[in-house]
């Protein structure tokens, strides 16, 4: 698992550029190919231009530019920030082995909805549809690049260890013994040592950014403020 409010976080500001990205772009073309547009327009005007009540080609042309691609991006972002927060949930089992691989697959992901829900943008002619891809394409992987970047700056990665093997590492009801977790920066947990029969408690060690409310107690809250280790001390009775 991971931080499901860091990747909401990396989602909200990575989606921003992303689909931000991708509305200005797309309106860049719609002007840069105009008389495509118009000429698209022209044939399917009455199913383009019927909820904005534009007659006029023009008109319809304006009401693309200034209420449909914004509409557009409006859905596009909802869609990355859920795909967003799906990723810093489940952070640890997310394809791939670095930060940047990981936000590498979930711009892939992210993508694959907006072609899905058909919020990419408006396909013209075959150049203005090639430019569209180029960029698509290359957008895309820099939003995933800085998503894994985002992601590490909101969060924190802590390691798990016990001196004994009968005495577990509970966070927050998981057992995250032997293992290594990103937590979002400056967050409190509960952590207690699930004691086996025959062992006991002896206490906690901290190191680095990782501090204990009681570090003789079996149950104690864990603060978060930078990388570190929390070890859990126990011995056979």
């Amino acid at each position: 698992m991971g931080s499901f409010f860091a990747g909401i976080k990396a989602g909200t500001l990575g989606g921003v550029i992303y689909i931000g990205g991708l509305a200005v772009f797309n309106v860049a073309l719609l002007y840069a190919f105009k008389g495509e547009a118009l000429d698209l327009i022209a044939k399917n005007n009455s199913a383009v231009c019927q909820i904005a009540n534009n007659t006029s080609i023009e008109g319809c042309f304006n009401s693309v530019v200034a209420v449909y691609i914004p509409y557009t991006a409006f859905l596009g972002f909802f869609v990355s920030l859920f795909f967003a927060g799906l990723f810093g949930w489940s952070y640890e089992s997310f394809p791939g082995r670095s930060s940047i691989a990981k936000g590498e697959v979930l711009a892939v992901l992210v993508a694959l909805g907006l072609v899905l829900g058909d919020l990419y943008g408006v396909i013209l002619g075959p150049l203005a549809t090639g430019l569209l891809v180029i960029f698509f394409v290359a957008w895309t992987g820099l939003f995933g690049y800085v998503i894994g970047k985002l992601y590490l700056r909101y969060t924190r990665s802590v390691s798990f260890e016990s001196t004994s093997k009968l005495v577990k590492i509970l966070v927050d009801g998981k057992d995250y013994t032997g293992k290594t977790r990103t937590f979002a920066h400056t967050s409190t947990h509960e952590v207690r040592a699930g004691v086996e029969e025959g062992a006991s408690f002896k206490g906690w060690i901290v190191s680095g950014g990782v501090t204990v409310e009681d570090s003789r107690s079996f149950e104690t809250l864990m603060e978060v403020s930078g990388d570190g280790l929390l070890k859990a001390q126990g011995t056979r009775k």
